[in-house]
């Protein structure tokens, strides 16, 4: 575990002219924009200079070199935790306001039970009914353990979840203004890119495919190997409802393609196949999905979980994914993935009051 630190600033913690050129429709340098978060991230900001200039980089449109600032200021505040070389993650931005059932949740125990370290990175529901973090609860998953023990979680389960509010407790500077402008900002961005295990593959759900590329390329140029941006439909992952937008960064190669259910054999199915609930309902649908449910529900998983497996190098294409991630559920693997991080996660403490 590597605790969260706090850099000095530069410019006394002097926003101003930062504000300042954004208000003319320039866009910052990588080192200003990773200057102006750290102001924001350590207190030294007021609302006011918050909202002035996360809304003037919103008017105008957010920058890759923007981006690739902002997240090497939260990387250098959160509280990081230690991963496996090949750990991967599986979490979308939100903002779909979709309110379906738990896709990614789902497809971290069909890709673990396949031995891919999952250090899944999420929250409480705040766009949709039931975020990461509700699920595992009503799943009876611990997900206030003592950030100390993730680590050892992450090594005997081959999951874990990292909660982000606990890792990126500096996020709280810019809470408050966030909820009172009620609108997306380029925060809305930056959780995925920032996962407290530094994990170098992923695949990331996006709410509006105008920023798969762009969401790339600044993970590309933060020192990701393999990752996949993609956006379905309306929706943070990829869909069986119809076609897929992906862009995938790989190795240094950046491209852009689409995935349909066809490609891969599998039905089309609506998006409301997959409506959700609140947890309880939600964890009910994911333990039937790992007790061999068939239906919309288990072929979103297994698209997304192929997708997954590619990321982490296990397989070369989609349709030997698919196959792969049904055997996993097929044969339990899934099921005893998530009775493993069930089991070490009630074997360490909770933390108090949370």
């Amino acid at each position: 575990m590597r605790a969260a630190v706090e850099p000095s600033v530069s410019g006394e913690g002097n926003l101003k002219p930062l504000i300042a050129k954004v208000a003319t429709g320039a866009a910052l340098t990588e080192q200003e924009a990773e200057d102006a978060f750290g102001i924001i991230m350590s207190g030294a900001a007021t609302p006011a200079q918050i909202a002035g200039l996360v809304m003037s980089m919103r008017v105008r449109g957010e920058v890759v070199a923007e981006m690739v600032g902002a997240v090497r200021a939260v990387r250098a505040r959160m509280l990081a935790v230690a991963a496996p070389e090949d750990a991967i993650d599986v979490c979308g931005t939100g903002g779909d306001h979709a309110g379906t059932l738990n896709v990614s949740t789902a497809v971290t125990f069909v890709v673990a039970g396949l031995g891919v370290p999952v250090a899944k990175h999420g929250n409480r529901a705040l766009s949709s009914r039931t975020g990461g973090a509700d699920v595992l609860q009503a799943l009876g998953v611990h997900t206030d353990i003592p950030p100390e023990w993730l680590s050892t979680v992450l090594r005997r389960a081959g999951s874990t979840f990292l909660f982000a509010p606990r890792h990126h407790a500096a996020w709280r500077h810019a809470a408050g203004v966030r909820v009172e402008l009620g609108t997306r900002t380029i925060f809305n961005l930056l959780g995925p890119m920032a996962n407290p295990a530094r994990v170098r593959r992923q695949l990331a759900g996006v709410f509006d495919p105008v920023w798969l590329a762009p969401m790339a390329q600044t993970l590309g140029r933060l020192g990701s190997t393999h990752v996949w941006l993609v956006h379905g439909m309306g929706l943070d992952e990829l869909t069986v409802a119809g076609q897929s937008q992906v862009v995938e960064f790989a190795h240094g190669v950046q491209r852009a393609f689409s995935v349909s259910p066809g490609d891969v054999d599998l039905p089309v199915s609506p998006i409301e196949a997959i409506r959700g609930g609140d947890a309880t309902e939600n964890a009910a649908a994911l333990l039937a999905l790992l007790h061999g449910e068939a239906g919309a529900y288990r072929d979103t998983v297994l698209l997304n979980a192929a997708a997954a497996l590619i990321v982490a190098g296990r397989v070369g294409d989609l349709r030997s994914g698919v196959a792969m991630a049904a055997g996993s559920i097929d044969s339990g693997a899934a099921m005893a993935a998530l009775d493993a991080l069930r089991r070490e996660t009630a074997a360490v403490p909770v933390v108090a009051g949370r």
